[in-house]
């Protein structure tokens, strides 16, 4: 496995022709707005960097630098127009961030596919509870929200996504959104707000693992970057604008997709 050990030049020895390039702007621009909407976005961009020759850890840690770039735009886009609830954030970054660490540390250190069962359960499992029983992640306008620190399965789960959040990221949305929807009961344009946040949250944290260890390879990285900026732009429009029906079937469609790509990989 490659390490931070390892001379810059051999670290650094990728393609990156004009095709590779149009490649990470394009999955990287859709990964930017399936990731606001949903998840799944990763099983574009992952795919994408390990084109360009890098081995899949790097591939894992350059990944990040996107996400967190387009966490960025996700988290502006949903607090400028007032859908980013702020009345429990200490109690759902607490879990998030401490499980984000624990993830970024053991996937610096050790192949991914281990946390791969745990994903295609948690996916398929979702899909099933969307198609058979959509007010799981469909709370009623009469619900009330709840604290994480009165809902220990809350932070249990969000704990858990932060782990396999700073592990791999790929499909970590899905998580997210049955922590927060299912258990929290946020309906789902906060749901998708306090997702991105998390995202950022361990994202960061994982970054800094990453960076630190020399796993990051940042010409395509920033490629990447700058794409899913944009396609996080437009996802927060359609978050904002797009209707919970319509919303829940694509959460389902993403989730089958998300599903079929990680047990294909």
């Amino acid at each position: 496995m490659l390490r931070a050990s390892l001379p810059v030049s051999e670290m650094l020895m990728f393609e990156l022709s004009p095709s590779l390039i149009a490649v990470l702007v394009v999955t990287g621009f859709l990964a930017g707005i399936i990731n606001i909407l949903a998840g799944g976005g990763s099983n574009l961009t992952l795919p994408a960097l390990m084109l360009l020759g890098l081995p899949a850890d790097m591939a894992n840690a350059t990944n990040r630098v996107g996400v967190f770039m387009q966490s960025i735009v996700g988290i502006r886009g949903f607090a400028k127009h007032k859908k980013l609830p702020t009345q429990d954030l200490k109690g759902i970054l607490l879990a998030t961030l401490s499980g984000g660490l624990i993830g970024s540390v053991i996937a610096s250190l050790m192949p991914n596919l281990y946390l791969k069962p745990l994903l295609l359960g948690a996916m398929i499992s979702m899909a099933l509870v969307i198609l058979v029983r959509p007010s799981v992640v469909l709370p009623g306008p009469d619900e009330s929200i709840k604290k994480v620190s009165e809902t220990p399965p809350g932070f249990w789960m969000l704990f858990l996504a932060g782990i396999y959040g700073g592990f791999v990221q790929a499909g970590v949305g899905f998580i997210l959104i049955a922590a927060i929807a299912g258990t929290l009961r946020y309906e789902l344009v906060q749901t998708n707000a306090l997702k991105v946040l998390c995202t950022f949250a361990f994202t960061s944290v994982a970054l800094v693992v990453f960076v630190f260890r020399g796993q990051v390879a940042w010409v395509p990285s920033l490629i990447l970057g700058l794409s899913t900026m944009a396609g996080a732009s437009i996802g927060v429009r359609l978050a904002l604008n797009v209707s919970p029906k319509v919303m829940k079937w694509f959460l389902f469609v993403m989730t089958v997709v998300a599903s079929i790509a990680a047990l294909i990989k």
